[in-house]
């Protein structure tokens, strides 16, 4: 039986109640699977670690996760701390000391959720969104200078690699590719940034050229909105930059009925670190501690990541239980317009798993 390591860090908010779910959520799997078991490591990193230590993490933190099958996390942001604080000192530390470059979003309507879009079917709106999550807008290049001073001058530099853009293209291609449709949007800006930009559409156009068979087209960041809204048939894969795939996929997530419901993978295509798995909604402090938060973007975030470690079987087996519970409006919590609570939902769906 093989035995997975897997760290739980439940980070700020109402990541405190969602990855507590998860956690249980896979034990309820692992109880009834002769193949695998899990054993969990807790780590209270965050904006407590930050007002104890002044560091959201401890600098030789990612030695501690190096040596995890995968990492579960819930969120960092806390409204006494800055968010470029929380950010850069937990999330983005994992994830750039890791190497996740692909942030993999899939989004589609799931049973009973009233979504917004009202000549939309679920059908219709079945997308994945690749998200490059290692540099351009979120390189970290920049700095501030002159502080105070009418001349003060702060800078934000998008950084572009050949290199990142290659990986990140070849890994959104070959997704495509595994789906049904073999269909890519890639989503660019090069009329208006026109060096970075203008190399990630050439990139796109050499890379193309290994995946004959996935039908690809280009659009604006600022089209693709509108495309989402307006036409969302004609979506599949999606490659974007860190920036416009961040905020498309929060859309995304909306157009499918809320960001409660979203999930997100931060992946090392290559397997050299773990990959990390996390709901996409934040944390969410106007409900933190009430037990009204959603946990179903970290139940198919579970999903992603039992995927990601070959459990296919156990993988499928817990969206179903997902796409059971959703289907009932009694087991939906607020964001979805229902009065469930984070421990309904959960013992829920570990009812459909027994």
């Amino acid at each position: 039986m093989k035995t997975y390591k897997i760290a739980c860090i439940p980070g700020d908010g109402i990541g405190k109640e969602v990855v507590p779910a998860g956690e249980v959520v896979l034990q309820a799997l692992a109880s009834k699977s002769k193949n695998f078991q899990f054993t969990f490591s807790h780590f209270a990193w965050g904006g407590d670690w930050y007002r104890q230590h002044g560091e959201m993490m401890p600098a030789d933190g990612l030695d501690a996760l190096r040596h995890m099958d995968a990492i579960l996390f819930g969120s960092a942001g806390d409204p006494d701390i800055s968010d470029h604080i929380t950010l850069w000192g937990l999330r983005l530390k994992i994830c750039q000391g890791f190497d996740q470059y692909a942030n993999v979003r899939p989004t589609r309507i799931l049973p009973g959720i009233d979504a917004p879009l009202k000549r939309c079917t679920p059908k219709d709106l079945d997308w994945v969104i690749v998200r490059e999550n290692s540099e351009g807008e979120y390189a970290g290049v920049g700095g501030r200078a002159h502080q105070g001073h009418p001349i003060e001058v702060a800078t934000d530099v998008s950084m572009m690699t050949r290199a990142g853009v290659e990986r990140i293209m070849r890994y959104a291609f070959k997704l495509a590719q595994s789906r049904p449709r073999k269909l890519l949007t890639v989503v660019t800006k090069s009329n208006a940034q026109r060096h970075a930009m203008v190399m990630w559409d050439e990139i796109a156009i050499q890379i193309s050229k290994e995946f004959p068979d996935v039908k690809w087209d280009k659009e604006l960041v600022d089209a693709a909105t509108a495309r989402m809204v307006n036409r969302p048939a004609t979506l599949d894969t999606l490659v974007a930059t860190n920036l416009h795939a961040d905020i498309l996929s929060d859309l995304a997530a909306a157009l499918a009925g809320s960001l409660g419901i979203a999930p997100t993978g931060n992946i090392d295509p290559e397997r050299r670190y773990p990959s990390m798995f996390e709901p996409i909604h934040g944390s969410a402090f106007d409900i933190m501690g009430k037990g009204l938060a959603n946990p179903i973007g970290t139940f198919w975030s579970c999903v992603m990541l039992l995927e990601h470690l070959d459990e296919k079987t156990a993988a499928n087996k817990l969206m179903a239980a997902i796409e059971k519970i959703t289907a009932n409006p009694a087991l939906h919590t607020g964001d979805l317009g229902g009065k469930a609570t984070t421990e309904q939902v959960t013992q829920a769906v570990c009812s459909e798993l027994n």
